[in-house]
């Protein structure tokens, strides 16, 4: 984790509380982080489920890693240091956002179980939702959306997920989609039989 620099620096406990902006949205704030390998489809389920919570009235967030590396993490490459410090800033985001009583998606490839664990371990017990959008390499190059399988085989791309770079699936996750296999509409109302069956959509 990083390292705390900033010195005096004291936390601030809010007179509201996180119980009480979930009170006044009628949910519970949880972070939904959507893994997986490039084209394996996780960000278009993850707006699909966005969406979908908005027809239904939620209160709802999209963290996007495109996105994201737009702005917020502009500055960090894709070196493992640099993908380490783009899931802590993220996660750290991602807290906030669902202390605000929101849910909140991820859609990163976030390949190390590692960082993915320090995420989770930010958060309250429950209240981070690991989901494994789960798509072979075959099918993901097959699909290649961005072109960077492509580019990865040429050698123009350098430690690439899935191709020299490594991609270590969860163990555990809360969630698993059979992306291989099924429809975007039909993965997305998966996720949301868990967020109803969990209680994270009413209070």
């Amino acid at each position: 984790m990083a390292e705390q620099k900033a010195t005096n620096v004291h936390w601030h406990d809010h007179r509201v509380s996180s119980e009480d902006r979930e009170k006044l949205k009628g949910q519970k704030g949880a972070v939904l982080w959507f893994t997986g390998l490039s084209g394996s489809g996780k960000s278009t389920i993850a707006n699909t489920v966005d969406h979908k919570l908005h027809e239904m009235g939620k209160h709802t967030y999209l963290l996007d890693g495109d996105n994201i590396r737009m702005g917020l993490n502009k500055n960090l490459g894709f070196s493992a240091e640099d993908r380490a410090e783009n899931i802590r800033r993220i996660g750290e985001v991602a807290k906030l956002f669902s202390d605000a009583g929101l849910i909140t998606l991820t859609a990163f490839i976030s390949p190390y179980r590692a960082d993915r664990d320090a995420v989770r371990a930010l958060l309250p017990d429950g209240e981070f939702v690991e989901i494994l959008a789960d798509a072979s390499l075959e099918t993901c190059e097959g699909r290649d959306p961005k072109g960077l399988y492509k580019k990865a085989r040429a050698g123009e791309i350098k430690g690439f997920t899935g191709i020299d770079d490594p991609y270590e699936a969860p163990e555990n996750a809360e969630i698993t989609l059979d992306s291989d296999n099924k429809g975007i509409d039909e993965l997305a109302d998966e996720v949301i039989a868990y967020l109803e069956s969990n209680g994270f959509l009413s209070m």
